[in-house]
C-alpha cells in the first residue's frame, strides 16, 4: 500500500486525487492532507480519510479533528515524514516551491500537478532531486503525455522534438479586437477542461503553454529549440514526441485529469478504472491542428523569452503572472493588462544569473509587489 500526502487537497487536483483513492481503497492510504483555505471541505476530507496529519494556514482546534489526526507544524514536517512515500503537489501558484524542494531533498517522489515551482526554480529542483534521491513525476496532462511517450526510449539519442498541444483556451475564437473587454466569467469558460480558476485563465492567455515549455525543458533535459507547441482544439492528443527516424508517438485520452493523476500514483504500473472515461475515436471524429498565433497569445511569447533568459527571470514571470491573474479575477484589471503587467515587470527586473533559493524567493516577492505597485499607480 502506497502512503500519500496531498498538498492542496481541496483544490481541483486534490479532489480528483481523492477520487482515485476512493476507486482503489486497498492501494493507497492518506497520511496527510493540506489546504490553504476551504476549511469546511478540508474537515470533511479529514473525517472521511482519517489522515495522521492535517495542515492549513487557518487556526484549528484539536477538538474539531477526527481521532488520530493532529495538526502538522508546517508542510516540511509532512513532505519529509518517514511514513510518506508519495506527495501529490496540487497547490496553486508559487507556494508549492518550498515543500517540493524539501520533499526532493528528502528523497521523496513528488507527483507535480502545478507548473509554477519548476518554472520558478527548475534547475534547483532538478539538482535537489539528484542530491536527495527524490523524483519529480509529471501530473499535468501535457508533460505526463510526453513522459508516457518516452517510456522505453533513449530520450537523448532518439528524440528530435517534443510537441505540446494546446486547446487555445476559452477565447480562442473571439475576435482580437474584443479580447480586451472580456470578463473573468468569459475567460473561465474553458471549452474542454474543468480546472481551477488560475490555470483556466493561464489557458486563455496561453501562459500555461509557455510554462509547459519551461517545465519540459527541465523535466526532460530538452533544448529550447526542440520543444514546439501546436493548437489542438479537441484536447484528445495531450502531447507528442517526434523521434529522429521520423516516427511519432502521441498519448491520447479523454480530457480528464484523473488519468494522468492515476498514472503518476501507480507508476510504473497501469491500473484499469471504470471511473475514467474512454476515448472513442469514432465518436470523436476529426482531430485538428493549427499553428499557434503569437499575436493572439503574447503571454506565450513572453514566457518563452523569460525561460530562455534564465536566471531569476522565470521566477519573476511566474510571480507576476500569478499576481496579475488574481487582479483580473478580482475585476481590478482588464484581460490584456495581464500581459502588460507581466512584460513590464520583467523589463524592470535585474536578474541574478545563478540564483540561490533565497534569490528566487526574493525575486518572487519583488515581482508580486512590483505588479501591485504598478496597478496602484495606474
Amino acid at each position: 500500500m502506497k502512503r500519500i500526502a496531498i498538498l492542496g487537497s481541496t483544490g481541483s487536483i486534490g479532489r480528483q486525487t481523492l477520487d482515485v483513492v476512493r476507486a482503489f481503497p486497498d492501494e493507497f492510504t492518506v497520511v496527510a492532507l493540506s489546504a490553504w483555505n476551504n476549511r469546511d471541505l478540508l474537515l470533511e476530507q479529514a473525517k472521511e480519510f482519517r489522515p495522521a496529519f492535517l495542515y492549513s494556514k487557518e487556526q484549528w482546534s484539536q477538538d474539531a479533528l477526527p481521532a488520530g489526526t493532529r495538526i502538522a507544524e508546517d508542510l516540511k514536517e509532512i513532505v519529509t515524514h518517514a511514513h510518506v512515500d508519495l506527495i501529490i503537489q496540487g497547490m496553486v501558484g508559487n507556494i508549492g516551491l518550498l515543500p517540493t524542494f524539501d520533499a526532493l531533498n528528502a528523497g521523496k517522489q513528488v507527483a507535480m500537478a502545478n507548473k509554477e515551482p519548476i518554472v520558478m526554480a527548475g534547475e534547483l529542483l532538478m539538482e535537489a532531486a539528484t542530491r536527495g534521491g527524490g523524483q519529480l513525476l509529471p501530473v499535468d496532462s501535457e508533460p505526463s503525455a510526453i513522459w508516457q511517450c518516452l517510456q522505453g526510449e533513449d530520450a537523448h539519442r532518439s528524440v528530435r522534438r517534443l510537441i505540446i498541444t494546446a486547446s487555445g483556451g476559452a477565447l480562442r475564437h473571439l475576435p482580437l479586437d474584443e479580447v480586451a473587454n472580456v470578463t473573468p466569467e468569459q475567460a473561465l469558460k474553458h471549452p474542454t477542461w474543468d480546472m481551477g480558476k488560475k490555470i483556466t485563465i493561464d489557458c486563455a492567455t496561453l501562459m500555461n503553454k509557455g510554462f509547459e515549455v519551461i517545465e519540459s525543458h527541465w523535466l526532460f533535459d530538452m533544448p529550447w529549440d526542440r520543444v514546439d507547441v501546436v493548437i489542438h482544439h479537441q484536447s484528445i492528443i495531450h502531447s507528442m514526441v517526434e523521434f529522429t527516424d521520423g516516427s511519432m508517438k502521441a498519448q491520447l485520452g479523454a480530457p480528464d485529469m484523473r488519468l494522468p493523476i492515476q498514472y503518476a500514483m501507480f507508476y510504473p504500473q497501469r491500473m484499469a478504472s471504470d471511473d475514467i472515461p474512454r476515448f472513442d475515436p469514432i465518436a470523436t471524429g476529426s482531430l485538428t491542428f493549427e499553428e499557434m498565433d503569437p499575436e493572439r497569445y503574447p503571454c506565450f511569447v513572453t514566457a518563452l523569452e523569460a525561460g530562455q533568459a534564465g536566471g531569476t527571470y522565470p521566477t519573476v514571470l511566474s510571480a507576476a503572472d500569478e499576481t496579475a491573474v488574481d487582479l483580473f479575477l478580482q475585476g481590478r484589471i482588464g484581460f490584456n493588462d495581464i500581459h502588460r503587467l507581466v512584460a513590464s515587470t520583467l523589463e524592470r527586473h535585474e536578474s541574478t544569473a545563478r540564483p540561490t533559493l533565497e534569490d528566487i524567493l526574493a525575486a518572487d516577492e519583488w515581482a508580486k509587489q512590483s505588479v501591485l505597485s504598478a496597478t496602484e499607480i495606474s
